[in-house]
């Protein structure tokens, strides 16, 4: 316990400054690939304290490191800082109102994300330093996770391949160990190619890609009755021909989402919907090209790593919200969820940690590739109202206050205490590799084409 407090007034020292970065990324949201600004204020942090920093990983300008200590075991904390576009709003406002109309905004926490595992970080290198051990910590600062697949383009390239065990945890309105895994995703773009006419005139010499893409989008809502049920098929259009009506349009354009359980169940369910989209081309006299963007594959949970959380927070203890958070908490009540007004929030440390890796959450990420080539530890901790949904305009308002602030602080602390105690405890290092081989073999199979690169 003297060593869990000690990290955790580390921390709490320097609460002014990692509040200030917090903000000065939710003040500077950039999308996946453009972080530029975000990059800067965690490397510059990262060398003030002592740590060596390699940016450009995998051919990525965003990706970067930070590395501190020498030898085993290597402790690698993930940390990431992209916004969602669409989600511009001003902090602390209980009504919609963009700073900039469209404008991008951190809607998914990634400012707290980011600076919390920085926070860990910096104390796991205070404890390394302050008692001379042998031990490596790496700060990893992953782009694009919305968007872009920064960490799959990384894990491809082997930047993961000397790591002993990756923690790292995401923004919530709840305490959580995740125990769960979540969905393999694929992501696919469907280009159909016709013939244009004049739609009056000479409608028998047009070929209509948008009737393709249409009986496309027909055909897989029938395929959708025969398949897994934790499958998931989404789409959008990226082009529908043009806006006159009086043309047969010769092209358009369909973006789809395939997800499942794991990542042979995606590619199966992926080439029948493509199946499907070769059908609609021969009904119309039309061609489609099929072009694999990325692809994710699903979370592996670690039993031992999740139980060294969990012992890591029950050790930091509850945490015990500020009067301003309780504001916080009482103003957004109202603006999130059911409307519910005052739900209650609570900082307990969670109950006993429940590994289940064969409950997939319907959502996907890039972690799940780091995930099959080094153990991961992940939590969840409370940083919103009770109910606040990803991705919303109230969840922007609330990641630059107090409420957002106290989690954050909660989640370096625990982080960096689970990181102490597997320095300390090399045989839990071990464990949670023999667990990641038994669970996998530690086979590896990148979902992203062949030769592709990040999207810059």
């Amino acid at each position: 316990m003297e060593k869990t407090k000690w990290l955790c007034e580390r921390i709490e020292e320097k609460r002014a400054e990692y509040c200030r970065i917090s903000n000065e990324i939710w003040n500077n949201p950039e999308g996946g690939f453009c972080e530029f600004r975000s990059t800067e204020i965690l490397k510059n942090e990262l060398l003030k304290n002592g740590f060596t920093v390699t940016d450009g990983l995998a051919g990525m300008k965003t990706a970067f490191q930070g590395i501190f200590g020498s030898g085993r075991p290597v402790i690698g904390i993930i940390g990431e800082f992209d916004a969602l576009a669409n989600m511009s709003q001003e902090g602390n406002l209980t009504r919609e109102k963009p700073v900039k109309p469209g404008g991008y905004g951190h809607g998914c926490g990634h400012n707290l994300l980011g600076t919390a595992a920085l926070a860990a970080a910096v104390s796991v290198k205070d404890y390394l330093k302050e008692n001379r051990l042998e031990g490596t910590v790496i700060y990893f600062g992953c782009p694009a996770e919305e968007t872009g697949c920064g960490k799959s383009f990384m894990t491809r390239d082997g930047i993961f391949k000397d790591v002993d065990v990756a923690l790292t945890w995401h923004p919530s309105d709840a305490n959580v160990v995740v125990g769960t895994s979540n969905l393999a995703s694929v992501k696919v773009q469907y280009d159909f190619k016709g013939q244009s006419s004049h739609a009056a005139k000479n409608p028998d010499k047009g070929r209509s890609a948008l009737d393709a893409a249409e009986l496309m989008n027909t055909g897989v809502q029938y395929l959708r009755e025969h398949i897994v049920p934790e499958a998931r098929v989404h789409y959008a259009f990226l082009n529908a021909g043009g806006t006159a009506p009086n043309v047969v349009q010769s092209e358009a354009s369909l973006l789809y989402y395939v997800r499942a359980s794991k990542a042979d169940q995606a590619l199966e369910i992926l080439n029948r919907v493509s199946d499907v989209a070769r059908g609609a081309a021969l009904m119309t006299s039309t061609s489609v090209n099929i072009k694999i963007k990325s692809g994710l594959l699903d979370f592996v949970p670690n039993r031992v790593l999740g139980g060294v959380l969990h012992d890591a927070w029950s050790e930091v203890g509850e945490l015990t919200y500020s009067d301003e958070a309780k504001e916080i908490n009482r103003r957004f009540s109202e603006v999130v969820g059911d409307g519910i007004k005052e739900k209650e929030m609570s900082g307990a440390v969670p109950d006993n940690y429940r590994h289940c890796p064969d409950v997939h959450k319907p959502v996907s990420n890039d972690l799940g590739d780091v995930s099959y080539v080094v153990p991961v530890g992940k939590i969840q901790c409370c940083c919103f109202v009770k109910g606040t949904l990803g991705h919303s305009w109230q969840l922007t308002a609330q990641g630059c206050t107090a409420i957002a602030w106290d989690g954050m602080m909660q989640a370096g602390k625990v982080l960096a205490v689970a990181a102490v105690k597997l320095i300390d405890n090399p045989f839990l290092v071990r464990e949670a590799n023999e667990e990641l081989v038994k669970t996998t073999g530690k086979e590896y199979v990148c979902l992203l084409p062949e030769g592709s690169r990040p999207n810059q």
